[in-house]
């Protein structure tokens, strides 16, 4: 199947033929659906905090920030093109009216001055077409001010990242998701030192573009927020690149005879995450910001997960310690083995049947692995995945996050989980990536492989199946201990289309 020539390509990307083989059979054969238990819920799965609870929390974290040197970071992939979020003006430029006709067309003309990027609009339509905002939408000539917004010759929005756009107003000043996460980060992920590390994961073309915003802000948003910050950068690696498949199941060949590979997703960027040097991950997706005066639930809640992270990995260290002594007492196995089920929520039916130092080691195996915990939202119709307790491999259950293509949704059973579940993900994770020996765990060890997703794409014309990785906080994370704990609606803000930017969440005080 491979000449010469392959073997050189694959040598190139940072692949084996071993591998791309592999996922071609992954695409032929498909990934199974997850064994369900349940879908999470309160008190099944997911904490609910009183007010003291979560004080104490609060105050864990504060503690852990300006107690020893932590390293903390934010994570947020950032690659993204926001082509999707003007989807509806990309089609009002090709429609065979002129006008705003559509409710979405006539929104987004009628509050057109609300808009965080209307001066630099207004001052690309002056430039290009000798008239403003104002004056182009009386002569009717609608479509040359989104062609300004969109293109080239104007802002260029419809090719730029969403991180690079400018989302809220500040007076005569506006904010892009960059600046706001780089805010937000000040507020709860500052380190002793005083600095604040933030980590974005972007596309090679736009990755100068974002090291120039960041440099020309950092200096002003230090001065506000009493931090240093430390930025940096990457890119998803080539050798994370998935093959595509020919509808017969052979490797998608370019016109060159070039194998076809893709970016294999979200989950690709556990590599990215591998490779930080720190302590505490904050993961947050690039459109998920807020203005200063609407941050408050944002950074109390990050705080608190983050508490409950550090208080969980302090009590999972100090079970580890003890257990590598050997010399433990059948009732602190027994305290252990009531944390994994219960705290953990890491169930296992046949523990019974095991002698003393079976059970140690199967505890010891469950605790000493990366831990997560992740903010869950009432489910109010948004599209995403959900948290369910799922059955692993070896035959325990554990809190998973899950999206709908891993449920088999023609089992009613299932399909009942899905759509009546009480909570969906809205991408809010702290994550603790050292172990008890203050080592960092090697992420990709505890990847579920099995999972991932196909899709149907096309080429030049030609139809082609597309491979993605298992998602980051999908099966990318499917080995971690897992904890969900419900945050409010007001935590979860995201900009999926252009007009969203109206919601008052997102307009001025």
């Amino acid at each position: 199947m491979f000449d010469e020539k392959d073997l050189q390509q694959f040598k190139k990307k940072g692949t084996t033929a071993e591998k791309v083989q592999a996922q071609l059979e992954l695409i032929k054969n498909g990934f199974p659906f997850l064994e369900l238990d349940a879908a999470a819920s309160i008190g099944n799965g997911i904490m609910d905090l009183d007010e003291s609870q979560s004080d104490k929390y609060i105050k864990t974290w504060d503690a852990y920030c300006t107690g020893s040197k932590h390293i903390i970071t934010k994570f947020v992939p950032a690659s993204g093109a926001a082509s999707r979020m003007f989807k509806d003006l990309f089609s009002f430029l090709d429609a065979s009216y002129d006008v705003p006709t559509t409710p979405f067309e006539k929104t987004f003309f009628d509050n057109i001055n609300k808009f965080a990027f209307n001066k630099e609009l207004d001052d690309a339509c002056l430039k290009n077409e000798g008239k403003s905002i104002k004056d182009l939408m009386a002569d009717g000539r609608y479509k040359a001010v989104v062609s300004n917004l969109l293109e080239a010759k104007g802002l260029n929005y419809g090719a730029l990242p969403k991180g690079l756009l400018k989302f809220h107003k500040y007076g005569s000043s506006a904010r892009t998701p960059l600046e706001e996460h780089m805010a937000e980060g000040a507020m709860y992920a500052t380190g002793s030192d005083g600095s604040v590390h933030i980590h974005f994961t972007v596309s090679p073309e736009h990755k100068e573009l974002f090291k120039a915003l960041s440099e020309s802000c950092s200096k002003s948003l230090s001065k506000r927020y009493g931090a240093t910050y430390n930025i940096t950068f990457s890119e998803q690696k080539p050798s994370t690149d998935t093959v595509a498949a020919a509808a017969d199941g052979t490797p998608f060949r370019n016109d060159d005879g070039s194998i076809l590979f893709r970016p294999g997703g979200h989950g690709a960027l556990i590599e990215n995450l591998n490779d930080l040097d720190t302590d505490i991950v904050f993961i947050k997706n690039i459109d998920n910001v807020v203005p200063d005066h609407f941050k408050t639930d944002t950074i109390t809640y990050k705080k608190l997960l983050a508490g409950i992270l550090v208080s969980i990995q302090e009590k999972v260290f100090e079970y580890l310690r003890l257990l590598d002594t050997g010399k433990y007492t059948d009732a602190q196995l027994k305290k252990i083995t009531a944390f994994v089920q219960k705290t953990l929520c890491c169930r296992c039916k046949d523990l019974a049947s095991k002698s003393d130092k079976e059970l140690a080691a199967w505890l010891h195996g469950k605790l000493n692995r990366p831990i997560r915990v992740c903010g869950m939202v009432k489910n109010v119709g948004e599209p995403g995945g959900g948290p369910f307790l799922a059955y692993n491999a070896d035959g325990t259950v554990s809190p998973q996050i899950l999206e709908s293509s891993q449920i088999d949704l023609s089992d009613e059973r299932k399909k009942e989980m899905f759509t009546k579940g009480t909570h969906f993900n809205p991408v809010d994770l702290v994550c603790a990536v050292r172990n008890y020996k203050g080592g960092a765990f090697n992420l990709p060890d505890y990847v579920d492989k099995s999972t991932g997703f196909i899709s149907a794409k096309s080429k030049n014309g030609r139809e082609l199946k597309a491979l993605e990785l298992p998602g980051l906080w999908n099966g990318a994370m499917s080995d971690w201990n897992t904890i969900f704990v419900e945050v409010p609606l007001t935590t979860f803000n995201p900009v999926k289309t252009v007009n969203d930017l109206l919601r008052p969440q997102h307009q001025p005080a």
